[in-house]
């Protein structure tokens, strides 16, 4: 049973960036939609972003206008390129489906801003 993998994470300051990579290791079912969430310490996993299959995007308010979702086709890979991160971003980022699937939830990647 395949993965979805994440990579990227790191230390930033308030105001940095980083990007967020996401792929399937293994094999996994055909993507339709597919969401970044995140957890931050002591506070419920939260959906932060998604992309379609048609390219269609949406995301959660408090990162609208800092964080673009985007995909890769041909790499079978998905990103989530961060701007202007605040404090309040640090948490473990993960990609899974929309809605997420518990098979393929991996390990996460951790980001932490700060001020």
């Amino acid at each position: 049973q395949g993965q979805l993998v994440e990579s990227g994470g790191g230390l930033v300051q308030a105001g940095g960036s980083l990007r967020l990579s996401c792929a399937p290791s293994g094999s996994i079912d055909r993507i339709h939609i597919l969401g970044w969430y995140r957890q931050a310490p002591g506070k419920q996993r939260e959906w932060v972003a998604f992309i379609t299959n048609l390219g269609s995007t949406n995301y959660v308010d408090s990162v609208e206008g800092r964080f673009t979702i985007s995909r890769d086709l041909a790499k079978n890979r998905f990103y989530l390129q961060m701007n202007n991160l605040k404090p309040e971003d640090t948490a473990v980022y993960y990609c899974n489906t929309v809605p997420a699937d518990s098979r393929y939830w991996g390990q996460g990647t951790q980001v932490t801003v700060s001020s």
